[in-house]
């Protein structure tokens, strides 16, 4: 990555690095935490239940937790987040009650509710605008390492160990995680002494600042909705992958886990080759091409027909995807005023979260009474026309001015 400026780049891999193990950690936990409550309960129902409970966090917390993040100090904020997050992971193998757990993973992911749009905000005001694109693509790069590496090596800890060490080196993760963030600079002015208290009229008055953000912000909430309608298609469509590979395609469970790993490998390459040329290729194209492509990926891959076929679409895709999300962060950076990004970004997770569960099942209820294959490749085809309108209203000479990447504003790292 020539021209990188490395004294610059300290603060920024210092984040990524935090980041980095934390996603590493989840991975390993995710892995260990699904054979633990089997092994507890052997039942299928039982696993299931894990996965409603981030949505239902979500609902929980996510309409006033905006409100909260724009008025405290984010590094404070994400070094109390990880802590409660690393102590409370750190009880779930002493519970011996799959109740107790469930309760401790909504609490956990309450709390992580916060993370995501929190640490949005840290990293637009801690990098600068010429580096976010950069920047974006290391972090997807970490995510899919991570993603890579994680199951791998909870695979092996399972094997000679057993889940309960897995889900302790996640509480560390979380500990070594918001050391990191500990040792970045305050990137926030410091707060008046005494705090507004959130009330009910609070909450009614940071939404209609964030109602009128969105009347005004027009094209932003345009490309938004296409990027996220086409995103969130693909989500759905990726709970019928399994299905999809062991009934259509008739491959082993190695070969799935081989695909997945394939994939992940696309995903690391596409974001490196996004970080390479990240002050070469326009930002546009990181948002409208890369969805585009990612939504042909997935045609390719739900019309594919053996391993290799799969494989390779899947490769494709992830290649893609890392490009989009990448650029999809950069332009959401660029374009919500940090005063408001913790709201609108709460909001976006929550609206996010319902339509995807919509959307899920639906394509399931389909997918049932019709051809999985046929309804995969229609829903498919819809992703492609949200992400192909998409691009051509992003390359309308008229939005140029919304895209241009200057090094002018941006707090130093």
């Amino acid at each position: 990555m020539g021209g990188v400026d490395v004294k610059s780049w300290k603060n920024p891999i210092l984040l990524i690095s935090g980041v980095g193990i934390s996603y590493l950690g989840n991975w390993i936990y995710l892995i260990a935490l699904n054979i633990a409550v089997l092994n507890l309960t052997g039942s299928a129902a039982a696993i299931a239940g894990l996965f409603i409970i981030r949505p239902i966090a979500t609902l929980i917390t996510n309409f006033w937790s905006g409100s909260v993040i724009d008025r405290v100090n984010k590094r404070r904020l994400l070094i109390f987040i990880d802590l409660i997050r690393g102590l409370l992971v750190f009880l779930i193998p002493f519970m011996e009650s799959i109740w107790k757990i469930y309760f401790i993973l909504l609490l956990i992911n309450m709390v992580g509710s916060f993370f995501g749009p929190a640490s949005n905000v840290y990293i637009t005001k801690l990098i600068p605008p010429e580096n976010r694109k950069r920047f974006n693509s290391i972090m997807s790069m970490t995510s899919s390492g991570a993603f890579l590496l994680g199951p791998a090596i909870a695979g092996t800890l399972i094997m000679f160990v057993d889940t309960d060490l897995c889900i302790f080196i996640n509480a560390v993760t979380f500990i070594v995680c918001a050391f990191f963030i500990y040792l970045l600079p305050n990137v926030d002015e410091e707060k008046k002494a005494v705090r507004e208290k959130i009330s009910f009229q609070t909450l009614v008055a940071d939404w209609q600042v964030v109602r009128e953000f969105i009347i005004k912000a027009k094209f932003f909430i345009m490309v938004y909705l296409l990027f996220q309608t086409a995103t969130l298609i693909g989500f759905a469509l990726d709970s019928q992958e399994v299905t999809f590979i062991k009934q259509v395609l008739d491959l082993s469970d190695q070969k799935y886990g081989l695909i997945v790993s394939i994939t992940g490998v696309g995903a690391i390459l596409g974001a490196f080759v996004a970080a390479l040329i990240a002050k070469k290729v326009p930002l546009k194209l990181y948002v409208g091409a890369g969805m585009f492509l990612t939504s042909i990926g997935y045609i390719l891959f739900y019309s594919s027909f053996n391993f290799l076929t799969a494989t390779l679409a899947f490769v494709f895709l992830g290649f893609f995807m890392a490009f989009a999300n990448a650029g999809y962060a950069t332009f959401f950076q660029t374009q919500v005023p940090e005063a408001i990004m913790g709201r609108f970004g709460s909001l976006a997770d929550m609206v996010q979260g319902i339509i995807q569960i919509v959307l899920t099942l639906i394509l399931g209820f389909f997918a049932e009474v019709f051809s999985l294959q046929l309804i995969c490749i229609l829903f498919s085809i819809v992703s492609i026309l949200f992400a192909l309108s998409l691009l051509l209203y992003i390359l309308l000479p008229s939005n140029a001015v919304y895209f241009h990447e200057s090094s002018g504003e941006g707090v130093e790292g």
